[in-house]
């Protein structure tokens, strides 16, 4: 069932339906379907017969980052007129949506490494930003997932291109499973092919840097998104769009003109002069990038609002979870988005909230959002700044903290 509810009426109308792979086989909507004998699809299948019909696709993979990088290289497309068709996880505001329809062969998309999705696909370039340890309640350990990630690469073909993160030690050495060619970008390794230099940021967050490739000057860039993360994202864009011949021009245009797509470190408004964000970060790594991205602006004190991401996501992780919002000087802890899952980890937010608060590290747990609401009405001040944090329902805070509705009531 989505966020939305159920429409069985759609279902009875349908030909196809595709479902993901998040979805329960005692779905109303995809009992319905099987009950009226209707086709049913998975959405990775569904996605692989797509990628097929055209002759570039570009593959953008990765732990994290996937959704910023997806939008800026079709930003860089689009900039350059090569009119690709798009399919983002995300609301991309150049798109309108979340997709495009192109006329061409480009096919720009994420790639996730989810239950081995993305081996569906039929690549003719990857991006490969970072592998990290995460889905452990499919992949039960990294060597798993990095093992997924090589056959991934074994999807290109000989003419293809492998782009990958030289500053990620467990992508190093993917080159290995792959005839096609392979470019590497960075900021720590020297050896990289495209390199990030002389990084400076300005009252926002945001960065201006300059590029080199193959140790030659290629031209300076800057963003309009905040954070060292998205240095690396733009990195790895820069790296396959000049492969394609894109032009640092067009590039730089396109960098410009992405403020964000929605749920990354978004401004959601503010109140009594008290700024409000909103993230769809869920795993530790994400977190820590989103904080130091977050520091980076100018504040008086920070209050986050976490609410983690299924349970077995939370029990695997508890400790890095933990660590990874230490940097936060104000933490506020709601109740597990379950999303796919049932509580079989006996492991709850206040757990979390226990761990923090055996470190020394004041944390509160609060359930209700209203009562989050109230909370924090009560106790920021002038120049501070409220991160609502999760890939769930914690991102309705954000307009309940800015809607003058409320605030009244």
């Amino acid at each position: 069932m989505s966020l939305f509810g159920s429409d069985l009426e759609k279902v009875r109308n349908a030909d196809l339906v595709v479902y993901t792979a998040a979805i329960s086989q005692d779905d109303p909507e995809l009992l319905e379907a099987n009950k009226l004998n209707i086709k049913t699809c998975e959405r990775a299948v569904f996605l692989g017969k797509l990628t097929k019909a055209f002759k570039d696709t570009i593959g953008i993979s990765g732990t994290h980052g996937k959704t910023t990088t997806t939008s800026l290289v079709s930003l860089c497309f689009i900039k350059a007129g090569f009119d690709p068709t798009v399919q983002v996880g995300a609301i991309l505001k150049q798109l309108n949506g979340n997709y495009r329809i192109g006329n061409s062969d480009f096919l720009i998309l994420e790639a996730c490494e989810y239950v081995e999705s993305f081996l569906h696909f039929h690549p003719k370039a990857e991006i490969v930003l970072n592998i990290d340890n995460d889905h452990l309640d499919y992949f039960k350990n990294l060597d798993n997932i990095k093992n997924a990630f090589t056959k991934y690469i074994g999807l290109l073909p000989d003419d293809g291109l492998l782009v990958y993160n030289a500053d990620d030690k467990n992508s190093i050495g993917l080159n290995k499973h792959t005839k096609a060619k392979s470019v590497t970008f960075g900021i720590e390794n020297s050896n990289a092919d495209f390199i990030a230099k002389n990084i400076k940021f300005d009252k926002n967050g945001f960065a201006s840097f300059d590029v080199y490739h193959l140790g030659e000057f290629l031209d300076n860039f800057s963003l309009s998104i905040s954070g060292m993360h998205n240095v690396l994202n733009a990195m790895a864009c820069i790296a396959l769009c000049t492969n394609y011949g894109i032009s640092t021009s067009a590039i730089k245009e396109a960098f410009v003109s992405f403020t964000g797509a929605n749920r990354r470190l978004e401004y959601k408004g503010s109140f009594n002069n008290i700024s409000v964000y909103d993230d769809y970060a869920h795993h530790p790594t994400e977190i820590k990038a989103t904080a130091a991205a977050l520091n980076r602006k100018i504040f008086n004190e920070s209050w986050v609002v976490f609410q983690p991401h299924t349970y077995s996501r939370l029990k695997n992780l508890l400790d890095d979870f933990t660590e990874s919002l230490l940097d936060f000087d104000h933490i506020i802890l709601t109740d597990v988005y379950a999303a796919r899952e049932k509580n079989i980890f006996n492991i709850s937010s206040k757990d979390l909230a226990d761990k923090m608060i055996a470190l020394g590290k004041p944390a509160l747990y609060i359930p209700n959002f209203e009562d989050i609401v109230k909370f924090l009405k009560a106790n920021t001040h002038s120049e501070d700044i409220i991160l609502t944090l999760g890939a769930g329902t914690v991102t309705n805070i954000g307009p309940m903290l800015v809607n003058k509705k409320f605030i009244e009531s």
